[in-house]
Order: C-alpha cells, then structure tokens, then sequence
C-alpha cells in the first residue's frame, strides 16, 4: 500500500513540475511577442517598421470599442486586436491615413475616434462639459445670493425678543419660565 502512495505523489509531482514548465514556457513566448520599449503597448507584427509605425499612431487615434477608456494600440481586446490588423492590412494596401480613419468611421462611427470632428451629432461631446461648468455656477451664484436675501429678510429678533435675551443673558429670574426646580422634585 505504501509503494502506491509514493507513486501516486511521484505522478502528481511530473504533472504539476509539466504544467509550471508549459506555463513558463507559454509566459516566455508571449513575452518576446511584446515591444521591449512600451510593455503596456500591443506587439508589433508587420516586418515592415515604417508600417508598423503608421500603424501604430492610427491606433492611438482610435478607441478600443470595448475598453472605452483605451486606445486600440493599449488594448489586448479581441476587437481591438482585429482594428490594428484591419488598419494594418488597409495601410498595406496602400490606402492614405485618412482612408482608413474614414473607413474605421464609417463602419464604427465616431465614438471610435479620441477627438471626433465637431458636427451636430457630436456638439453636446465639445460643448457639454462647459454648459455644465457655467450652469453649475450660475446656479450656485443663485442659490447663494437667494440665501443672502433669505438672511437679510430675516433681519432679527423682535423688540421684545431682543430684551428677554438681555434678561436671560443678565440672569433676571423674572425672564426665565417659571417651572420646577431639580432640588425640590426630591
């Protein structure tokens, strides 16, 4: 019984020692894959470095349509993956920089681009953010000088209010309610 206990433990060990191998060895591929000087950056493949540079400043003009907050050159998404190579292969067709941004537009709109062109689709993307800027502030400005008059309309105490102040502040007892003390509840 013992001597199956030990080759049991022997074969789980070759596995698990296989598995680590496997994995580093799939870590060092993927690894060489990726761009020595950006490692955030997706792997270049065209052999061609004047395409692949084109290429890539294409990508950082483009959003990863999955990520949203990437470009499609920072992301490792599948759709992001398939943009690059689309805009690879139309720049290796010999179409202008501008063909494929026209191309990856039409098909994708212009959400995809950073800086989309200012059209009516597009006005409330570049004029949003200042409407509300000022319409924030002018309604804090509001609120405040409505506050403001709110205060001053509220301008005090009565006559009478102001000098049963005095009298409380001064310690008169004829100010003060009348009501029982805590000594003689006892």
């Amino acid at each position: 019984m013992p001597a199956d206990h030990y080759k049991e433990f022997a074969l789980r060990t070759l596995r698990l020692a296989a598995c680590a191998l496997m994995f580093a060895g799939g870590q060092s591929a993927w690894a060489a894959g990726q761009t020595a000087s950006d490692p955030g950056l997706a792997p270049t493949v065209a052999a061609d470095l004047a395409l692949e540079a084109d290429v890539m400043e294409l990508s950082h003009k483009l959003r990863c349509l999955v990520c949203q907050n990437q470009s499609i050159a920072e992301s490792n998404a599948p759709l992001a993956v398939d943009l690059r190579d689309q805009v690879r292969e139309q720049l290796a067709a010999g179409n202008s920089k501008q063909d494929v941004i026209d191309y990856v537009v039409a098909r994708y709109g212009d959400f995809v681009l950073y800086q989309p062109p200012f059209r009516a689709s597009t006005a409330v993307l570049w004029v949003g953010p200042a409407l509300l800027l000022f319409g924030g502030a002018g309604w804090l400005a509001w609120r405040l000088r409505r506050r403001q008059e709110e205060v001053a309309a509220d301008h005090g105490l009565s006559a009478a209010e102001r000098e049963r102040a005095r009298a409380l502040l001064a310690g008169a007892d004829e100010a003060a309610p009348k009501s029982e003390s805590p000594e003689s509840r006892s």
